[in-house]
């Protein structure tokens, strides 16, 4: 009997779980169809209503409980695991709603519509087709196999050259996920197969394809300097070197560590390579995406061309040379384009819902509450940033990139801006005009950190669908540890000296 009652006790529990979530269902039901009715049938201005109304029935709630509500129910609907670009509209219409009732509901119009006529955005899912184009061309394992062949020769070669191929394929992408995804696939195997330590193998690929992120053209980047109201072309010019000074320290490790300890990385059979000569033929094949991303980089740098026009350069140069390598044909035009608005559509109903709840709750005085709680508690510049740097690692563990930008990034970035950076231990200060700047690639920087941060960081779970089952989920872990304390090392550097971060923006926009 007891055992019988063990086994139906799991079963009765479920049976409660789901009627509760049926009649959870149906009151949200009733309730809704009671506003329809509401809004359909009743004067918005009069006291008249049909049963009941919950418009306004939060309005005399204070700020502070505010914050706990909106916030706490975010992060509920997300860990039931919604979709972040309905669950951040959606609630944002239902506070507007249950605030400030249907008339209020007529601000959503004017949060959405300067985001829509933002032209900046339109060079997000140009350069989006850009790097499908490049991918369904086969220009990917062309490139890993040319540096391949030129690094092959060194002790830890092979993961020195899945890190440089991934910056090449940062400037050509900027999208974390694909890096990340197709090195594996690409590179892993080969370094398995040559015997490479699993940690150096993976933690290069998983450091290498975040990338992304802080390298242009970055998606994000754009996103941020729209949000920011900061000019795309200097925060490309200041995430250049942050970008390359990092892929540096990652070949820079991986070299040393194999020069240390050969077994964890051993060169390529003698027989096995090819001659000077042969090296230099393989260049040819990266000459046309070369110059495809030089140009592209180049025309806005320079200020020829606007990101715009630049990410639509950028995807006609796709297409050519695509042409060229002779892997252009409809189909994969058909993909390329499939997986451009699937893409373009996630971000932008993201940027969407996510303007509709932050700039509502920054109308209700919560940009105000923020920085008095923030300001309120005596740290100095510094110490505020280190604590918004902790909060994004935080957040970077259970929300995507997007997502993080514009819930964190409207709040954090009145604060920084009305702070003084003097500099630590005798370094240079920020300038003032170079605030914003300096903490966007800042920002970018710790995002990368996010992507590699044990446990839910999202490059640990990209390489996880393309490693082998003899991989276990430790290891992918352990494997994050130490290209994440680069990471840190770097940001540490951008704090320290912002130099890195604003010298090349002042030496081209003066």
């Amino acid at each position: 009997m007891s055992a019988a009652n063990a086994a139906n006790g799991p079963t009765a529990v479920g049976r409660l779980g789901t009627i509760l979530m049926y009649v959870a269902t149906l009151g949200v039901l009733f309730v809704f169809a009671v506003e329809l009715i509401n809004v359909l049938f009743y004067d918005p201005y009069a006291d008249e209503h049909f049963l009941f109304t919950t418009a306004g029935m939060l309005q005399d709630v204070d700020i502070k409980e505010l914050t706990y509500i909106m916030f706490g129910s975010l992060l509920v609907m997300l860990m039931m695991g919604l979709p972040l670009a309905f669950v951040t509209g959606g609630l944002g219409v239902v506070f507007i709603y249950l605030i400030g009732g249907q008339v209020m509901v007529n601000i959503i119009p004017s949060r959405i519509f300067p985001m829509m006529t933002n032209s900046d955005l339109a060079a997000i899912p140009l350069f989006i087709f850009m790097a499908s184009m490049l991918e369904r061309a086969g220009l990917i394992e062309e490139m890993f196999d040319v540096i391949y062949q030129w690094m092959g020769g060194l002790r830890g070669g092979l993961a020195a050259a899945t890190i440089i191929a991934s910056t090449i394929l940062a400037a050509m992408v900027g999208v974390i996920g694909a890096a990340v995804v197709t090195m594996g696939i690409i590179a892993l195997p080969a370094m398995l197969k040559r015997n490479y330590d699993p940690q150096i193998a993976i933690g290069s690929i998983m450091a290498g394809g975040t990338l992304g992120i802080l390298i242009p053209p970055s998606i994000l980047a754009i996103l941020y300097a729209v949000v920011a109201q900061q000019s795309v072309g200097e925060l490309y010019l200041g995430s250049l070197v942050p970008g390359l000074m990092l892929s540096g320290m990652y070949v820079a490790y991986v070299l040393i560590r194999t020069w240390l300890d050969p077994k964890k990385g051993p060169a390529v059979p003698v027989e096995e390579r090819i001659s000077l000569g042969a090296k230099f033929k393989l260049l040819l094949k990266l000459i046309a995406p070369l110059i495809l991303v030089v140009l592209v980089l180049g025309l806005l740098f320079a200020g020829i061309a606007t990101p715009v026009e630049a990410a639509g350069i950028g995807s006609f140069g796709a297409i050519i040379v695509a042409i060229m390598h002779g892997r252009f044909n409809l189909v994969a035009l058909r993909e390329a384009s499939v997986s451009t608005v699937k893409a373009s559509a996630m971000v932008l109903w993201i940027i969407f819902g996510a303007s509709i709840f932050v700039g509502f709750y920054i109308l209700q005085g919560g940009q105000a509450f923020i920085n008095d709680a923030i300001l309120g508690t005596g740290l100095s510049p510094y110490g505020i940033l280190f604590l918004m740097m902790v909060l994004l690692v935080i957040l970077g563990m259970f929300l995507d990139w997007v997502g993080i930008l514009l819930l964190a990034v409207p709040i954090f970035v009145p604060i920084i801006k009305s702070l003084t950076f003097d500099g630590l231990f005798g370094m240079p200060p920020v300038p003032g005009d170079k605030v914003a700047l300096w903490f966007g690639v800042i920002y970018l920087v710790n995002m990368q950190m996010s992507f590699l941060s044990p446990p839910f960081g999202y490059a640990l779970f990209y390489i996880r669908g393309v490693a082998p089952d003899s991989i276990s989920m430790a290891t992918i872990f352990k494997s994050s540890l130490v290209f994440l304390a680069l990471q840190a090392l770097g940001l540490l550097l951008c704090i320290l000296i912002p130099g890195i971060v604003t010298w090349l923006p002042s030496l081209v926009y003066g």
